[in-house]
């Protein structure tokens, strides 16, 4: 069984000093983790991400601006030339994560908006797949992906609606479920999640975030993962093993070329 977590973020405070993380690694690999993706968000971020995916095997990172951190940067135009010189990496595998969050930054659409697709501009230019993050826009992040036909990638711990996802996967996008979908009040979760194509589903933590029931309110971590591949194999009929492989397999056809690549995990040299 291969355990893929398509969305992490090792790199954050929360996960303590260097020991500590080390310590959460190890404990992720005894729980059958095989690969994971940490999702940049600024340039400091992604070369954290970057740093993660060199040192660690089968880990590998997108670099990207969160629409969050957009509002603490100094020089946007800086960042974003810092982004298109890291996505260079041997081990940046796709530009993100970036998107539109209304939740928070509600008043200031048309500012995201731009960076949004000056950064889908530059996945294109590059030929590189894209993690978006959408929260509370769901209408404008679709409009905005759509106007870059050629760009491919994911939205992240998806929570818009059964049409928004139909609409993306004939599109030929990816859609991935975290530990969310494990929660009581999850209900419209647990009806889109059954009629996502086996080819276009993934599945994702975004530790230290959303933590999966029963731990919900602690530090997540991809060990956590299973919980949320159990509930989803349940919700699809599925064992939690087919549906494991498969999503692994969908990831590694988004992010590292095919199924094949799946062999850079424990026991494989990492890239320089």
């Amino acid at each position: 069984m291969l355990l893929f977590d398509s969305h992490a973020h090792y790199y954050d405070e929360r996960f303590g000093n260097d020991a500590e993380r080390r310590a959460v690694l190890d404990k992720i690999r005894r729980a059958g983790v095989t690969h994971v993706l940490n999702a940049g968000t600024n340039p400091d971020t992604s070369r954290q991400a970057l740093k993660l995916a060199e040192e660690n095997e089968g880990f590998y990172a997108s670099v990207g601006l969160h629409p969050e951190d957009l509002f603490s940067l100094p020089d946007p135009e800086a960042a974003l030339a810092e982004i298109e010189a890291l996505a260079a990496h041997p081990k940046a595998v796709a530009i993100g994560e970036i998107g539109l969050d209304y939740h928070w930054h509600g008043e200031e659409r048309a500012f995201q908006k731009e960076w949004f697709a000056r950064q889908l501009a530059l996945a294109d230019r590059l030929g590189l797949p894209v993690i978006v993050h959408d929260r509370e826009a769901h209408g404008d992040c679709l409009e905005t992906v759509c106007r870059f036909p050629q760009v491919k990638g994911v939205f992240h711990s998806f929570s818009g609606s059964r049409e928004t996802a139909a609409q993306l996967v004939r599109r030929g996008w990816y859609i991935s479920f975290s530990g969310v979908i494990t929660f009581k009040n999850a209900a419209r979760l647990a009806e889109i999640l059954p009629v996502v194509p086996e080819d276009r589903l993934l599945i994702e933590t975004d530790c230290p975030y959303l933590t999966p029931h029963p731990y919900r309110g602690q530090r997540n971590d991809s060990s956590y993962l299973i919980l949320t591949a159990e509930r989803a194999a349940a919700l699809r009929g599925v064992s939690p093993e087919a549906l494991c492989d498969q999503t692994a397999a969908n990831a590694a056809a988004l992010f590292l070329g095919g199924k094949a690549a799946l062999s850079d995990g424990p026991g494989k040299a990492a890239l320089p």
